[in-house]
Formats: structure tokens, sequence, C-alpha cells
């Protein structure tokens, strides 16, 4: 809204000193209420690259004429090295959004950004054909407007800038449906995220209809109202492009019968707090990174080759899984399980990885479980956590002490590996000795007579 608010400038809206605070440091610059009588102080902003504006009327301003902008005022916009508007807590007639957002063609401009606004009326966005705007980010967050259904022809007359937006979001706005119509404007979108909204299984699958965003490689479904995770399978399959999918905080169920492929493009997948029992199949066949943390797994019994980072934090495991079956695993995280003990031929192998963390697990402070974890924290694996989130839950008198605290010297864990080599020295010695002896006093061994 900087260069909406700049354009009344423009249009003679100067008058009395207003609330625009500027942060020179971060080229940050925020107005609160702004008004006809405050919107002087705006001046103050034309140094900062993002500029908020909170609270204000704007509804008094639809009667007011706007005519097209003189060379000036057009050279003015284009100097200002604004880069990001946002908007939040305001009530915004439509129609005088649709007049004032042809404007921002002036402007460099590249990221809008609309918070706990309430979009009122309809706007007429014809003037709006074969406009270029500069903004490639567009993003609403709480808000109120009309619903989507049958508002495909105000998309089309914003096709040219739509159709090269490359980032979306819609969150948090009770969103219930995304047109089919509509989605086919956005030809260059790579980032589509409509979290926290309303949206349910069967709402998918005509919302990303053949041909609509064609480009998008990451889409983020985060809680919504979705329960089947084979219809999400599904709804997605004509997504090629699609990379990085996020499901979270959505109660997913398993379809004993489905053999829905994934795109084989999707390399990150998010099912962390899905109330998932078990891991959820198919996975997609080249998956790199797979998040199932806060659910509630007590095994996992899967094989993914080309997984390279594995998240299965605040689960019920009781072991950690087996990383012969990830032979391209990097990283693994397991805080926050039932895991008692790390075993030997385990901690070899994750010994190989770059990023462990098993934080916040019951540990058995045993000498194996105790220097499994010592061992992995003397490799530089542990990461954060080490050694103030790694306590021993078992045996008592170990309980409640830090695990880097517990004994597990030689001696003290297997004193028969100790004892043995000493006692096979002793021997030798003895050995040894009594040869020295006899070869010293050969009549020591005489020949028995015979009788």
């Amino acid at each position: 809204m900087n260069v909406a608010v700049l354009l009344l400038l423009g249009l003679g809206l100067l008058e009395a000193e207003g609330r625009c605070f500027f942060n020179r440091t971060e080229e940050y610059c925020v107005c609160y209420n702004l008004s006809q009588e405050s919107a002087s102080s705006i001046i103050q902003c034309v140094a900062a690259s993002v500029v908020e504006f909170r609270g204000g009327e704007l509804e008094k301003y639809v009667a007011f004429p706007i005519s097209d902008l003189d060379p000036s005022t057009i050279e003015m916009l284009g100097s200002l090295v604004v880069r990001k508007i946002i908007f939040g807590d305001l009530l915004v007639p439509e129609i005088l959004l649709s007049q004032v957002l042809r404007f921002f063609s002036y402007t460099q401009v590249q990221e809008l950004v609309f918070e706990s606004c309430v979009f009122e009326g309809r706007g007429n966005w014809d003037e709006m054909a074969d406009q270029h705007l500069p903004i490639l980010s567009l993003r609403f967050h709480n808000v109120t407007s009309a619903p989507l259904t049958g508002r495909e022809q105000d998309f089309s007359s914003l096709s040219s800038w739509l159709e090269t937006l490359q980032e979306l979001a819609v969150t948090g706005s009770r969103v219930t449906s995304l047109p089919c119509g509509i989605g086919r404007v956005f030809q260059a979108l790579r980032s589509l995220d409509v979290a926290q909204n309303s949206l349910r299984d069967e709402s998918l699958m005509p919302a990303f209809c053949d041909g609509a965003f064609p480009q998008l490689q990451v889409l983020s479904l985060q809680r919504n109202s979705l329960t089947s995770y084979h219809s999400v399978c599904e709804s997605v399959q004509l997504l090629h492009e699609l990379q990085h999918l996020d499901l979270s905080q959505n109660q997913l169920m398993a379809d004993s019968s489905s053999s829905c492929r994934w795109p084989v493009s999707l390399r990150i997948f998010n099912l962390s707090d899905t109330g998932l029992d078990e891991v959820l199949r198919p996975l997609p066949p080249s998956l790199e990174v797979l998040d199932v943390s806060c659910n509630h797994l007590h095994a996992v019994d899967i094989s993914l080759s080309s997984l390279k980072k594995l998240f299965l934090s605040h689960n019920m495991l009781q072991a950690a899984p087996s990383i012969r079956n990830y032979p391209m695993l990097d990283t693994v995280h397991l805080d926050n399980n039932a895991i008692t003990e790390l075993p030997w031929d385990e901690v070899k192998l994750l010994g190989h990885l770059r990023d462990v963390t098993a934080a916040g697990n019951p540990y058995n402070c045993s000498c194996s479980g105790a220097g499994g974890l010592q061992a992995l924290a003397g490799m530089g694996h542990l990461g954060q956590g080490w050694p103030q989130d790694y306590t021993c839950h078992t045996p008592p008198h170990y309980q409640g002490r830090l695990v880097k605290d517990v004994p597990v010297s030689v001696l003290q864990c297997n004193s028969a590996a100790v004892i043995a080599p000493i006692c096979v020295v002793l021997a030798l010695l003895g050995v040894a000795g009594a040869i020295c002896l006899v070869r010293s006093r050969p009549g020591l061994l005489r020949p028995c007579r015979r009788l």
C-alpha cells in the first residue's frame, strides 16, 4: 500500500503531520491509521524498502476521482526503492483497489501482502486488462472477501499480471474451494500456500484440474480439513513439476486398496502431525525428505533408496529405524520418542551421517547405552541438545543424570576384556620364566633310570 498512499499524495492529500515511523537501519517504515489528515507523514517512507500500513480509512475515497498520472508522478514512483508493501487491519473497497492497482506498473514493488483485511464489494477489473505489474509475490492472511466461485472473469481481466506471478499465499481465510478456471490463469506460479483454510478432499480434484498451475513446485495444504491420503494423491497427479508437498496438521487416514502414484518429481513430503499410527503407502518414489514427526508411530518399516533426511521426532518409537534401509541418508531426527538405547551396530552407521538428534528419550544408561551416545557425541554428530537434553531413565542409580556423565571406561564396563589379556600375559610370563629356569639349571631335568 506504500504506492497506494503515495498515489494519494500525488492526488493532493498532503496535509497535517501523521503517524509513520521509519527504521533507517532496517529500511522499514510503518504507518498507523493513515487518514487524509495524516497522509503527509508518509514522505519519510520514500527511502524504505518495506512499507507497512496498519489501520486507516479507505472507504471515504471510493468516490474520489482518480485520473491518469502525470509524467512527474510516474517518474517519482519509478525512483522509489520500495520492494514490499504490507496492508494490515484495513477495510478495502474492492472498487478502489481495482482503480489504484494499475499504477503499480510504474513501481518496482515485487511483493504485496494483505493481513487481517476485509475486501468489500466487487471491483471493475476491466481497466487491468493487458496491464503488466512487477509484483511476483502476492500474500493474503486472515482476509475476508466475496467467494472465489463465479469470479473467473475478474481473474481473466488480471491474467496479463497473474500469469507471471510466482508466489501466491491465501492462508487462514476460510477458503473452501479453488475453481479450476482460476488455477489455469496462474501459468508461471511456483509456490501456492493455502494453509489454515477449509479445503476438503472433494474440493482438491477440481482445484488441480488439467491445465491448472502447470509450473507449480511447492504446495502447502497444511491445516485444512483433508482426511483421505488416497484422494490427495489422486488430486495432485497432474502437477507434474511438484517437488514439495505439505499435508501437515490434517487428520489423514489410509486406504488399504490405494494404488495411486504420486508425481515422480516430488522430493519433499511433510506428513507431520497427521494422526498417523503407521507410515502411509505408497510414498513418492524419488523422495529425499520425509517428515513424519508429531505422530503416533511405534515403528518405521520402510525402505527408500533416495531418502536423505528423515524426521521422526515426537513419536512412540522404541527403537531407531535401521539406517541400512536408507543408503543416501545424511540426517535423522529421533527426539522425544521411547528409545532406550542405540545399538552399537546402528551407532556405527549413524556415525556416517551429518546430522543426528535423539534428545528427550528415556535412555537406559547401561555401558552399551551410554557408550553409544557418548561415541556419537565424540564424533560431533549429536549437535544441538547435547548434552543437556540427554538424561538417564534407568538404571535407578543413574536416573536423572546426564548421559555424558555416566562412566563407560573399559575397566568399568567390560572387566573381562581387561582381565583376560592380563591373565594371558601372566601365563606367558610364567612359561617364559620356567623355560629360563630350566636352561640355567639343566640338572633339574634328569632322564629316568631303567631298572
